[in-house]
C-alpha cells in the first residue's frame, strides 16, 4: 500500500492540486509581468527625477539667495516626496491598491509607536525644522552652548548642529538642546567686547592709571572706532587694586577679531605701564606674628631679645 493512501490521501489527487496551483501562479506571474516591468520603470524614473529635482532645486534656491540650510531642507523634502510618490505609483501599477491602503494604515500605527519610542529623536527633528526656518543662528556664526561649547557652526541638519571649536574638534549638539535651552550667538550683533582683567599697586594714582590704560588701547588695529573704551574698577585685592579694561571689536563671519584684539590690548597695556613706571604687583603676603595681630616678625624678635636681656 502506498504511503499517501495509508494516511487516507490519494497521491494522484494531491499531485494534481499542486500542479494546478503552480500553473495558476505561473499564469498570474506571466499576466502580471508587464505590470511588474512598468512598476520597475516607474520606480527607476522616480529615483532619477528625485535626484535631479533635489540638485536643481537646491541650486535654484541658493541662486535666489535663500539661506543654505533652508534650501538644503526643502530640497531633501522634495527628494523624499518624489520617492514616496514613485513607490505609490509602482504599487498602483501592480494593482495593489488595497495593499497601498494597508501600508498607509500600518505606517500610521508604526509611526505612532515610534513616536513614543523615539521621543528624543522626534524632538530633535522638530527642533531642527524650527531652527531651519526661524534661524536663531546660521552656518558660519560663532555660538556658545549652555554646556560651554563655543565655536563656528559648520552644519545644521534635522537632528544635530555641528560646531567646530577653536581647538579643532567638532561637537555634535542635539537640536533640541539649542531650541529648548539658551545659547549665545556672538556674531548676530556684529561686534564683541573683550575684557582684560588687571591690577595695580596700592601706591599708584588710580586716575593716572585709568588715563594711561585707556590711551594704551586706543590705537590697536582691531578696535571698533565707533565705540569708546572703558575701565571698571572691580575691587581691592590681596596685593592690588583690580580693574577690567573693556575694548569693543568688530565680530562678524568675515572678521573674527576677538582673540587677536585681546593679544594686542594686553601687549599695549603692559608696554604703557612699563613706560610710565606703573607696577603690576606680584602676589604679596604679610605675616603676622602677634597674638592679637599687628606685630611683624622684626618687632616680635626685638621683643623676645629684650625679654632675654631682662632675664639675664
Amino acid at each position: 500500500m502506498r504511503i499517501a493512501e495509508i494516511f487516507g490521501y490519494d497521491t494522484q489527487n494531491v499531485l494534481e492540486k499542486i500542479t494546478e496551483k503552480l500553473e495558476s501562479w505561473g499564469e498570474a506571474a506571466v499576466s502580471s509581468l508587464p505590470n511588474l516591468v512598468l512598476a520597475i520603470i516607474i520606480m527607476v524614473v522616480s529615483i532619477f527625477v528625485a535626484r535631479n529635482l533635489k540638485k536643481y532645486s537646491n541650486r535654484y534656491l541658493n541662486k535666489i539667495r535663500i539661506n543654505p540650510t533652508i534650501s538644503r531642507f526643502l530640497s531633501q523634502i522634495i527628494f523624499m516626496g518624489m520617492i514616496v510618490l514613485g513607490i505609490m505609483l509602482s504599487l498602483s501599477a501592480l494593482e495593489l491598491t488595497r495593499t497601498v491602503s494597508s501600508i498607509l494604515a500600518g505606517l500610521g500605527i508604526v509611526g505612532l509607536a515610534l513616536g513614543f519610542a523615539f521621543q528624543d529623536t522626534a524632538a530633535n527633528f522638530m527642533s531642527g525644522v524650527f531652527i531651519t526656518f526661524n534661524q536663531p543662528y546660521k552656518i558660519g556664526d560663532i555660538i556658545q552652548t549652555k554646556d560651554g561649547h563655543e565655536g563656528t557652526v559648520i552644519d545644521i541638519n534635522l537632528r544635530v548642529t555641528k560646531i567646530r571649536t577653536y581647538n579643532g574638534p567638532i561637537v555634535h549638539v542635539p537640536n533640541r538642546m539649542l531650541f529648548q535651552e539658551y545659547f549665545i550667538n556672538y556674531t548676530d550683533e556684529g561686534r564683541r567686547r573683550i575684557q582684560i582683567e588687571c591690577g595695580v599697586s596700592y601706591g599708584e594714582d588710580l586716575e593716572t592709571v585709568q588715563k594711561i590704560a585707556l590711551e594704551a588701547v586706543e590705537n590697536i588695529p582691531s578696535r571698533l572706532k565707533s565705540e569708546d573704551n572703558s575701565i571698571f574698577w572691580t575691587g581691592f585685592g590681596d596685593s592690588s587694586i583690580n580693574f577690567t579694561l573693556n575694548v569693543w571689536v568688530k565680530f562678524t563671519n568675515n572678521e573674527l577679531n576677538f582673540i587677536p584684539a585681546r593679544n594686542e590690548a594686553i601687549i599695549a597695556l603692559k608696554k604703557a605701564f612699563d613706560k610710565e613706571g606703573i607696577t603690576i604687583p606680584f602676589p604679596i603676603r604679610t605675616l603676622d606674628f602677634g597674638i592679637k595681630g599687628g606685630v611683624t616678625m622684626k618687632e616680635e624678635l626685638k621683643e623676645l631679645s629684650a625679654m632675654k636681656l631682662d632675664t639675664n
